[in-house]
Parts: C-alpha cells; sequence; structure tokens
C-alpha cells in the first residue's frame, strides 16, 4: 500500500512546525518512482535548490537512492524523497537529528533537539525556506579548507553581489538624483536668476525716448546697478509672480481645450500636415486664452517701482479678467482692443513655438549622433555615458530658446509696444536710471507700429535691450556649465 502525502506538504517544502502529524522523516518511508507519471503525483523543487546551501565547495546533490558520503562531523543519514536530483542532502550529526524531525531543512526551523554547534551553525529559515543569515554562515570549516572563499554569494545560484554591484546602484541613486538637480538648476536660471534681465529688456523695448538702445551688455549691467541703487532689488523683480501665473494658465488652457476638442497635444513620429495644422490650432487657441494675463504681466514687470503700489499675487488674474471684459482700471482712448491684439500675440507665440522646436530637434539629433559615434569608438568613459543621459537635451531647450528669441526679437518689441499702450503705464528712465517717463503712443495696429519704429528710430530701434538678452543666455550656459562640472566630480568620485 503506497502511503499518502502528507497535508502539511505544499511543493516547495514540509511545514512540520504547528502541525500534529508525525514528523515526516520518520512517518513516511522513503520511496523511489518508476515511472514519470508517479512523478507527476508529486511536486517537487529545481534541483539543488534549497539542498544546494547545505553542500560543501564543490560538492553536488547526491542522486535518490546512493548514500551521501559521512563527513567529520558524523554519520550521513538517508535522503529524503523529493524527486530525482532535487533530494535535500542530510547535514551532520547535529542537524541531522533537527532534519529527522522537521522534514525538509527548507521549511520550518528544526524541530528535534539540536547541539549548540548545530543551532549556531543553522540560521533562521526565511520566506519559502531560504535562510535570511549571511551567505558565509552557510559554509562549515572543512568547507573553508576545500577551496577559496566565496565572494559575497547569495543563496541563489549563479547570483554574486559586490563591491561592483553597490557603487553600480550607489552611481544608478547618484545619477537619478543630479540628473534631477540639473532639470531644476536650469528651470530655475529660465525663470528666477534671468528675471532682472527679462524685466530690463521689456523696458528697453516699450522705451521709445530711449537714445541709448543698450545694445551690448555693457551698459545693460550699468543700468541695472543704477536701478538697484536708487529702488532697491525689487526693481529688478517685479512682476516674477506674474509670469509664473501666465505660464500655468497657459499650461491649463492648453490641456482644456486638448481634452474637449480632438486637436492633439502632442504630435507623433507618423505625423501629416492634417495632424500639424490641428496641433498649431491648439497652440493658437491657448495664446489666445493667455493674452490678457499676458498683457497684465508685462505692465507689471514695465511698471516704475517708484508709483508702483503693493501689489498682490493675484493681481495679474484681476487685471486679465478686467481687460476681458472692459472693467478694472481705467485706460486712455489710445488702448487698443484685444481682437487687434490677437493676430500679433498668436503670431509671436506659433512662430517661437515652430522655431523652437525644429531647433531643438535638430541639434539633438545632432547630439544623439555624436554620442552614438563616440560610442561605437569605445572612447566613452563610464562618467561620459551618463551626463549624455541628462546634457543633450538641456543643451537642445538653451539652443531652441536662444534662437527663437534672437530671430523674433524685433516682432517681440513691436508686440509689447501694441500691449502696453493705452494703459497710462510709467516705466523707469532706461538712459539716466533715475527718473520715470509715461507711454504716449498712438499706434494704429501692427503695421503703423512697424512702420514708425523703422522711420523714428531706425532699424536698431527694433533690438532696443538686446544686450540684456547676451546677459541672461550667458549666465544660463554659466549655470549649465557649473552644474556639468559638479556632476562630473560626483560621479567620477562615486566610480
Amino acid at each position: 500500500m503506497h502511503p499518502r502525502r502528507p497535508d502539511g506538504f505544499d511543493g516547495l517544502g514540509y511545514r512540520g512546525g504547528g502541525r500534529d502529524e508525525q514528523s515526516f522523516g520518520g512517518a513516511f518511508p522513503a520511496r523511489s518512482f518508476s515511472s514519470a507519471s508517479d512523478l507527476g503525483h508529486w511536486v517537487t523543487t529545481p534541483p539543488d535548490i534549497p539542498g544546494s546551501r547545505n553542500l560543501h565547495w564543490g560538492e553536488k546533490s547526491p542522486p535518490y537512492g546512493v548514500p551521501a558520503p559521512s563527513t567529520p562531523e558524523g554519520p550521513a543519514e538517508e535522503p529524503l524523497p523529493g524527486g530525482g536530483g532535487g533530494g535535500v542532502r542530510a547535514q551532520s550529526s547535529g542537524e541531522g537529528a533537527g532534519s529527522e524531525q522537521g522534514g525538509w531543512s527548507g521549511g520550518s526551523a528544526p524541530r528535534g533537539p539540536q547541539t549548540p554547534e548545530a543551532a549556531r551553525r543553522v540560521p533562521p529559515a526565511g520566506p519559502l525556506g531560504l535562510s535570511r543569515a549571511p551567505p558565509s554562515a552557510l559554509l562549515s570549516s572543512s568547507a573553508l579548507e576545500a577551496g577559496p572563499p566565496l565572494p559575497h554569494t547569495s543563496v541563489f545560484s549563479g547570483l554574486t553581489f559586490g563591491k561592483d554591484t553597490c557603487s553600480y546602484g550607489l552611481r544608478e541613486q547618484l545619477s537619478r538624483f543630479a540628473g534631477f538637480g540639473i532639470g531644476l538648476a536650469s528651470l530655475f536660471t529660465e525663470n528666477v536668476l534671468a528675471h532682472p534681465c527679462i524685466v530690463l529688456r521689456r523696458q528697453c523695448q516699450v522705451n521709445y525716448h530711449a537714445r541709448h538702445y543698450h545694445l551690448t551688455p555693457f551698459t545693460v549691467i550699468n543700468i541695472m546697478y543704477s536701478f538697484n541703487k536708487t529702488q532697491g532689488p525689487r526693481a529688478l523683480w517685479k512682476g516674477m509672480g506674474s509670469t509664473f501665473i501666465v505660464q500655468g494658465v497657459t499650461l491649463g488652457a492648453e490641456g482644456l481645450i486638448s481634452e474637449f476638442t480632438p486637436l492633439p497635444r502632442e504630435v507623433s513620429h507618423k505625423w501629416n500636415p492634417k495632424q500639424i495644422g490641428e496641433h498649431l490650432l491648439l497652440k493658437s487657441l491657448t495664446y489666445m486664452v493667455a493674452m490678457p494675463f499676458y498683457s497684465a504681466s508685462l505692465i507689471e514687470t514695465v511698471q516704475s517701482e517708484i508709483i508702483r503700489d503693493n501689489t498682490g499675487i493675484l493681481e495679474c488674474v484681476k487685471e486679465g479678467i478686467g481687460r476681458v471684459i472692459g472693467m478694472g482700471v481705467p485706460h486712455s482712448k489710445r488702448l487698443l482692443p484685444l481682437l487687434s491684439l490677437i493676430f500679433p500675440t498668436v503670431l509671436h507665440g506659433v512662430l517661437h513655438y515652430i522655431i523652437s522646436s525644429i531647433i531643438q530637434k535638430f541639434v539633438l539629433l545632432i547630439l544623439k549622433r555624436k554620442t552614438y559615434n563616440s560610442h561605437l569608438a569605445d572612447s566613452t568613459s563610464p562618467v561620459q555615458s551618463m551626463l549624455d543621459a541628462y546634457f543633450p537635451e538641456l543643451i537642445a531647450n538653451f539652443a531652441a530658446s536662444l534662437c527663437s528669441d534672437v530671430i523674433l526679437y524685433p516682432l517681440e518689441t513691436v508686440l509689447h509696444r501694441l500691449h502696453i499702450q493705452g494703459t497710462r503705464t510709467i516705466i523707469d528712465n532706461t538712459d539716466l536710471g533715475y527718473e520715470v517717463l509715461p507711454i504716449n503712443t498712438q499706434y494704429e495696429g501692427m503695421r503703423d507700429c512697424i512702420n514708425t519704429i523703422k522711420q523714428e528710430e531706425g532699424m536698431l530701434g527694433f533690438y532696443k535691450g538686446f544686450g540684456a538678452v547676451i546677459i541672461q543666455y550667458t549666465l544660463h550656459a554659466a549655470v549649465l556649465q557649473i552644474t556639468k562640472i559638479i556632476y562630473s566630480t560626483l560621479l567620477q568620485n562615486s566610480v
């Protein structure tokens, strides 16, 4: 009569602890399987798992029915049933007692009497019968004499963890943290550190009285110092909160419009002219929604700090809504209606987006091809490989923003003068640095503004304040280079 499979046998190990049955090793004698069909009634583990963790150096699990050679510590015991080649080798005399009482060594802790040596040598079992003790604790003194020590070998056969793995994990964490830091530094430079340059650039653009055009960064630095001396640091940081509000309104409007319309927010790789047109239409509608808030933000950034009231953060939102419904601060009759500002605003926004997207893709393609060729030549260090994961995209964004701002600078000058006209805004005197000037332009539209600037101020009149752009992107490039040096130093120290 064949013995019945015990209830506590779950295919991975016999959990003898916590049950009242007799021990598996004593109540169920060993049995051999004559055919594969008999073997199918039993669920066995792969060879040498978990028994391989109790082997000595260079040994293998003995086949079923072949007695294992005795060790100096005591006689070997008969192997337990577990399938061909998958049985568990009995341990020494101290360990064998626990194996007879508890069944599988991969299950729960031994239930029989143990000697102090065996209790110290056998670690507590973990999930699925795997040892939680360090691998070095599983090797006996005879194993250390039989061969060289294993370098941090895990309980899983074939997996080794050493200094290389720890170093790789440290480099991976450092790479992710440094990549986040680099992106944050770039974002901080674009929106916070460069804000004084944006303020002075806009003041120069709308100042049609100015005799000094500030085309070089040297005169711009001089006038910045004058403003800071006469009005304090706030003169160069005014309106920064409103610029973030405009960016938030732009992103929110784009998301809502794309959600309730079939207009795509992103262009796929397999694009077609229809998809490009719908995407640009989405951008146009977004710029139209954000236009009144952009106008209010422009007023906050160019308004002189001398006569400026302490406005709140949401003043930009209030002024933008008031501009739409025709309420709020009274304006002069020279104020252009929003309908006449739609075309120049959308034209500038769409052209800026198209130029920056094309240049970004082009620069990114060149940098990736250069990186690919350097990898093929096997001349790239690990530090350089990690740098190539983050910096190409940042450099591409920097180049795209720089080229689009330079190309569209004349159009931006016209756009700002149209937005500021009739708002009764008083700006700082960019020639002296300690006086204020009113804005009294009388442009009838975009074409009239272009012709007037060309006749009265010349072609360089479209580039007033261009030195601030040079300072802005020089500062941005310096921050990127400094973060790259710091990043390279950290990676080299971690390698």
